[in-house]
């Protein structure tokens, strides 16, 4: 590789899932044909997650979020407010090395408030940097949480933030599915340009179609939470008549007792199989029956690259529903069904796992060349600003 390329820093914080973190890696897959990636990994590494070759990764003390919106240290040995402190001065470090050309922030402004001390100060220390000013971007998903009790607020703050530090936003949408302003409703216009880039899936080699199992597929990304899905599923599975093999995938971050709690339900059941975490899903799903899952952005483009039949339960919690718009969008694309999480549990599951026996999905078009798409914009970003914004 050609080390005179351009420097960019990657900042990306993981907080409940692992969407955020295989989105971004696949991005910064495409990025690396570029720019010299250094990414600032925010949360932990879970196994099974392929880490692009060719950038430099570096590990912040590790930071999440619970399902109250409480920040919380995933590491046991470090409380939140060192770990806040440490992750500043390794932020600070890392700009003064690398002299980015372009920072790349995922998700913020439009979220991550808890994370404003870190970022605010790395944004202005790329843009007062020795050799001029880094560009400035923000890498954003197709649909956007609408429900806060503060909504209005928050998208004018999150408008005002992008307007005074930001030269482009990336949404990573097809903008025949989903656009910016379906669920980002600010007062006063964004002046900073937003660009459609097309869904970033990770890139895959081709792979002729392989004969289904019997089994269904139970999933819920990296699995914190998703132990209400999984319980239903396991309960669910004894109502049915000749019900079909379950094989459920709890996740790398389904905590430790909730998974001992399953694997004793699952114990004296016959045709369940529990499996902590796989390396690639979406070669699971592509040999399941069919599939019971979440509806994040990474396992709803999973379930449409894999063509099995779906049935979602959006995660939902006070504040967040971007799941169930996503979910509803592709329910009515008929690409997948839909069981929304307040009518989650094991009669009503019974009932949505026998109607799944029988769909048949419909295919569903939509750009996945977001990666490619977005290497590019950044390039041109670096040499001459964006002007049109999509």
């Amino acid at each position: 590789m050609n080390e005179d390329r351009p420097a960019l820093l990657f900042h990306c914080q993981h907080s409940l899932g692992i969407g955020h973190l295989t989105r971004s890696f696949a991005l910064a897959a495409a990025l690396r044909v570029h720019f010299r990636v250094v990414f600032l990994n925010g949360g932990p590494l879970p196994p099974g997650v392929p880490v692009p070759d060719d950038v430099e990764r570096i590990d912040l003390p590790p930071l999440g979020m619970d399902d109250g919106h409480t920040l919380v240290s995933r590491d046991a040995g470090t409380d939140v407010a060192l770990a806040l402190a440490r992750r500043r001065r390794m932020i600070e470090d890392a700009v003064a090395r690398v002299r980015p050309a372009v920072v790349l922030v995922e998700l913020f402004p439009f979220g991550r408030k808890k994370f404003a001390g870190e970022i605010l100060p790395m944004i202005r220390a790329a843009r007062r940097q020795a050799g001029g000013p880094a560009r400035i971007v923000c890498s954003l998903r197709d649909i956007l949480v609408d429900a806060r009790r503060d909504q209005q607020h928050h998208d004018d703050r999150a408008r005002w933030l992008a307007d005074r530090y930001f030269d482009a936003v990336l949404v990573h949408t097809d903008p025949a599915f989903a656009q910016l302003a379906d669920s980002f409703r600010p007062r006063r216009p964004m002046r900073t340009p937003a660009f459609t880039t097309g869904y970033v899936v990770p890139q895959r080699a081709a792979q002729a179609p392989a004969p289904r199992a019997a089994h269904v597929l139970v999933s819920a990304g990296g699995g914190i939470v998703g132990e209400a899905l999984f319980r239903s599923a396991i309960e669910a599975h004894a109502l049915l008549r000749d019900a079909p093999p379950l094989r459920v995938i709890a996740g790398p971050f389904l905590p430790e007792p909730a998974w001992q709690a399953l694997q004793a339900m699952a114990a004296t059941r016959r045709g369940i199989e529990l499996v902590r975490h796989v390396p690639d899903m979406v070669a699971e799903l592509r040999r399941a029956r069919a599939s019971i899952s979440q509806c994040g952005y990474n396992s709803a483009l999973d379930l449409v690259g894999a063509g099995v039949p779906a049935l979602v339960v959006p995660y939902e919690a006070p504040g967040e529903n971007e799941q169930r718009h996503r979910a509803e969008r592709l329910v009515a694309l008929g690409a997948m069904l839909m069981l929304p999480s307040a009518e989650l549990g094991a009669p009503r599951l019974a009932a949505a796992i026998a109607e799944l026996m029988t769909f048949r999905p419909q295919a569903a078009a939509l750009d996945l060349d977001g990666a490619a798409c977005s290497a590019r914009l950044l390039q041109r970003l670096v040499t001459h600003p964006l002007k049109a914004a999509a």
